[in-house]
């Protein structure tokens, strides 16, 4: 049985119609995504859903990359396959042999061992199967997500980039590579340190790895209820989380998608809502994307299962 929930959360038709209009004219992918969303989808979004994909093939190398560059590489892949061009042979599969080839080279999150590292089980004793952004003498950091989430430590914009690299790989069914398993066993014994939100590995690290776990199989996509258990006990009053991006949270958990997940995103709405300009977005930062997370996340919470 589904009810509305407008009455617990003042302000949400509003805020949802202010997106609408964001996104009425936008000829873009968020904007395609969000009218989609929205139920609004017009007679030109088909034509328009082939131009993005033409010009996102376009604008790939032959080697598969966006420029060479790794973070919007890996985008260029979620992207086409949000917009459902998962099986062209050459879209996706040719970005993603490009990604996949970056798995466990030099750079890679975990190389290497120190007391600390050891400690915390950041080292090759104990992971592996992460991608590589970039040699381990060159300086990756400050690296920015799609999300708008900006990660200034090396270590954690290493680890951040492989798990959307691992979320890429996973999206197109490449769960049965050997590499791809490691990550992913990784991850969950990763999750075992994790015991405190200012710990060792900063919140917004964590909240990478629950990402790529969101599309994850069996077994490792179990995790799932006491990751998000983890990441909900540590919301603020507000809705916010301390240290950690409202967005880049926000997308994550619908990601992941369980009862806790949508509890949490409920709980957020008040924050996200006060933030929100008259035009419907949320700043300059990662404009539309920060803008779809929230229509998402707006969307999620207006009806309660």
């Amino acid at each position: 049985m589904v009810t509305t929930v407008e009455q617990d959360l003042p302000g949400l038709s509003s805020g949802i119609g202010r997106l609408a209009t964001f996104f009425e004219n936008r000829a873009t992918r968020p904007g395609l995504i969000a009218r989609r969303a929205l139920g609004r989808l017009t007679n030109s979004d088909l034509g328009l859903h082939d131009r993005l994909i033409r010009e996102m093939r376009g604008e790939t190398r032959l080697d598969g990359s966006v420029g060479g560059a790794t973070v919007p590489t890996i985008w260029r892949a979620i992207e086409l396959m949000e917009l459902g061009h998962k099986n062209d042979q050459a879209g996706v599969i040719r970005v993603l042999g490009w990604i996949l080839n970056l798995q466990e080279r030099p750079g890679a999150f975990g190389e290497d061992c120190a007391d600390q590292r050891h400690a915390n089980k950041v080292c090759q004793h104990f992971i592996g199967g992460f991608f590589s952004a970039a040699p381990p003498n060159e300086r990756l950091s400050p690296v920015s997500l799609p999300s708008g989430k900006v990660f200034r430590s090396e270590g954690a914009a290493r680890f951040a980039i492989s798990c959307l690299a691992l979320r890429a790989a996973l999206m197109a069914g490449n769960e049965r590579r050997a590499g791809i398993q490691r990550h992913l066993e990784s991850l969950v014994v990763l999750r075992e340190t994790w015991t405190s939100w200012d710990g060792y590995f900063a919140p917004d690290a964590i909240v990478s790895a629950l990402s790529a776990l969101a599309v994850a199989p069996p077994p490792f996509r179990d995790i799932l209820p006491d990751l998000t258990g983890f990441i909900a006990e540590h919301q603020s009053a507000d809705g916010t989380w301390p240290h950690a991006d409202l967005f880049h949270v926000l997308e994550a958990l619908l990601l992941a998608g369980t009862l806790k997940a949508k509890l949490a995103v409920c709980q957020a709405v008040p924050a996200l809502l006060a933030i929100q300009h008259p035009e419907g977005g949320f700043g300059n930062t990662a404009m539309e994307e920060r803008a779809l997370i929230g229509l998402r996340a707006l969307l999620w919470a207006r009806t309660r299962g």
